[in-house]
């Protein structure tokens, strides 16, 4: 178990990422790191004695969100609002099991500390959240069976290869530089 709740997973870097590089082409190499970042442990995620390998997946799926949307102009629109839609639901049933999981680790060394009716009561409120954890446990199964079953690792990778392609398809029928947005704000 992690003994220090507050670690941090550490970013992948971007191979071959150069100043040079066009934006789309960051986008391209960026995504796809993202995106293999999320399921690198998604194995492990469901294991409830060892909570690295979930956090890990939480912090990076807020880093795949936060890519998609920094390069969502480099992006087929409607792919990736579909692949947000879903890193989104699988966040939040990351972020359920986690926050279970950091209670109990806190309320567990907390308890150590304390004696007879403080400790049974702690420890109390420790097995209530052990069900809890349990329940968003069997959710967060059921997220993952759906996120394989409809390849968002796929389809993120797709996403990021076509990111060079979409653009310069944008271009080519007229709408511009491929961020460009309308006065109204729609891309």
């Amino acid at each position: 178990m992690r003994s220090n709740v507050l670690s941090v997973a550490r970013a992948r870097p971007i191979p071959d990422l150069h100043a040079r590089d066009s934006y789309r082409s960051v986008a391209a190499k960026v995504v796809s790191v993202r995106a293999e970042e999320v399921f690198a442990r998604d194995g492990e995620v469901l294991a409830i004695d060892d909570i690295d390998a979930l956090h890990d997946m939480r912090v990076a799926t807020r880093r795949l969100r936060a890519a998609l949307e920094i390069f969502g102009p480099c992006l087929p629109r409607r792919s990736c609002a579909a692949a947000l839609a879903e890193i989104k639901q699988l966040a939040d049933a990351l972020g359920e099991r986690r926050d279970r999981d950091v209670q109990i680790q806190w309320l567990t060394e907390y308890a150590q500390a304390r004696s007879g009716a403080e400790k049974a009561a702690v420890l109390g409120l420790v097995w209530r959240l052990r069900d809890e954890q349990t329940t968003a446990n069997e959710v967060l199964a059921r997220t993952l069976a759906q996120v394989h079953e409809s390849d968002l690792r796929g389809r993120l990778q797709k996403l990021a290869r076509r990111a060079d392609g979409h653009a310069a398809k944008r271009r080519r029928h007229g709408h511009g530089h491929a961020g460009a947005r309308s006065a109204n704000g729609q891309r």
